[in-house]
């Protein structure tokens, strides 16, 4: 095999061999997040904050001072949040890759996927009632 063939065939296998990676499971995701709140990005853009609290509750913030409340649970080997205002779950496949998460939406194709860029103690500053779903 040529090294030309060889470098096309990588490039077109990538996005599945993302794919081929093991999820992490619910347990491990959960005493990865709980008790902190996490920053996203996606291409390099501020994608959100979430902050994850105990028995599986979070708050997810895109600006500043607004919130939503919700909640995770497991579905096969993907983690779906259920947020307030929005019955609709958001199903997401997890990785951890160098001690960071990585994310991709199951109705997004490989490429888009979201980077854990910061993980820290401090809560999201959300105004309003406390956190029930």
């Amino acid at each position: 095999m040529t090294h030309h063939l060889a470098l096309v065939l990588v490039v077109a296998l990538a996005p599945a061999l993302a794919r081929a990676e093991t999820p992490m499971t619910a347990e491990a995701f959960e005493a990865h997040v709980t008790g902190k709140t996490l920053t996203y990005q996606r291409s390099g853009l501020p994608f959100g904050i979430e902050e994850y609290l105990e028995g599986r509750q979070v708050r997810w913030s895109v600006s500043p001072d607004h919130c939503q409340y919700g909640k995770w649970y497991p579905e096969g080997h993907d983690i779906c949040f259920v947020y307030e205002n929005d019955p609709n779950p958001s199903c997401w496949t997890f990785w951890l890759r160098q001690g960071a998460l990585v994310a991709l939406s199951v109705s997004d194709l490989p490429g888009n996927e979201l980077y854990e860029t910061a993980r820290d103690d401090l809560p999201l500053p959300c105004p309003g009632p406390g956190v029930g779903v």
